[in-house]
């Protein structure tokens, strides 16, 4: 009786060792599962940081290009309206010039009409 109870506890322990086994292979396998879904994780957050950085640092670089651009803009706007003065000033210089020849023309044409008249009552003197 004793020879079937050590018979039927060493099945039972056999039994406790195969499940146990099982159990740590399952568990092995699990862990190791894991472990490579954690790895894809962190592969796939270290890209995102990656990513993220690129961009910030395109941010900052466009943001600067931007400031800069804005910059140079307004030096553009104020040569511009700086020009513009100028060529303003140009043209009224070119209408009061237009105008003085304009006078003059008209003097120097009755200029002509007196010089005729002093030319033809001066012959007509010396008749």
């Amino acid at each position: 009786m004793e020879d079937a109870i050590k018979n039927r506890i060493i099945i039972i322990l056999a039994i406790l060792t195969v499940i146990f086994f099982i159990g740590t292979v399952g568990s092995c396998s699990s862990a190791g599962r894991m472990k490579s879904a954690r790895d894809k994780e962190m592969v796939s957050r270290l890209d995102l940081e990656e990513r993220a950085s690129k961009s910030m640092q395109e941010k900052v670089s466009l943001e600067e290009r931007l400031k800069n651009n804005t910059q140079d803009l307004e030096e553009e706007k104020a040569a511009h309206q700086a020009v513009k003065k100028a060529l303003v000033q140009e043209q009224l210089i070119n209408q009061s010039l237009k105008e003085e020849l304009d006078k003059v023309a008209k003097l120097k044409e009755a200029l002509e009409e007196d010089l005729k008249e002093a030319l033809v009552s001066g012959k007509k003197s010396r008749k």
